[in-house]
């Protein structure tokens, strides 16, 4: 009996700390804090909605339950566009130094009927600029009504996966989508989506962000 208590003693004292110390790497490997910057126009800068309703602000909280040392940096702003995005991303990033980089713009540049192919070009500098920094990026793309013309809109849409197949980052194909097609989850602008939509909206870039928090 003392024979036996002696070789589970050492067991539990000697041989189960190593094992324990061995498989620490990989706890920490899906568990490592991330730096996330979002980089978006009013649908992430809660317009409209009581400070804490958006989805970065719905995935910040998400993050503190699966990565709680991650952090969140939301530099979305009403109203921008892919062009003052490319303007303001180079000094974000090299003073941040995100490891995730979150891009939801476009959805301005349609609406002041801003040229494709220069939003193409301003998307192109700002997803060089973040892998330059070192950072993953995420693209989060954005369609727009049918009234702008089918080839627009077609156009349009497929510039997001263009870009992400060329530049080689992750993209959560349309932000509204299960959304965009219901007017009871929007403010009365019909452009804006209200609180309880946002939680949808999380649900559609999540399953991009998720394998990019483990890398």
């Amino acid at each position: 009996m003392l024979s036996f208590l002696s070789s589970r003693q050492f067991m539990l004292r000697v041989l189960l700390p190593l094992l324990m110390s061995s498989l620490m790497p990989f706890a920490y490997a899906h568990s490592a804090s991330k730096s996330i910057l979002v980089l978006g126009d009013s649908l992430s800068a809660e317009y409209g909605l009581v400070r804490g309703q958006g989805w970065v602000s719905l995935m910040e909280k998400k993050l503190a339950e699966s990565n709680p040392n991650s952090t969140v940096i939301n530099a979305s702003i009403s109203g921008e566009t892919t062009s003052g995005g490319k303007t303001r991303l180079p000094a974000l990033v090299n003073k941040l130094k995100p490891d995730i980089v979150i891009i939801e713009l476009g959805g301005n540049d349609a609406l002041r009927g801003l040229s494709l192919a220069a939003s193409e070009e301003n998307f192109r500098a700002m997803i060089v600029a973040a892998k330059k920094a070192n950072a993953e990026v995420l693209l989060v793309g954005m369609k727009v009504p049918p009234n702008y013309g089918k080839e627009y809109t077609q156009n349009f849409f497929s510039l997001y996966a263009k870009l992400a197949k060329e530049q080689k980052v992750r993209l959560a194909p349309f932000l509204l989508e299960g959304i965009a097609e219901r007017d009871d989850l929007f403010q009365a602008d019909r452009i804006h989506p209200i609180a309880n939509a946002h939680a949808l909206m999380l649900n559609n870039v999540w399953p991009q962000l998720a394998p990019l928090l483990t890398k």
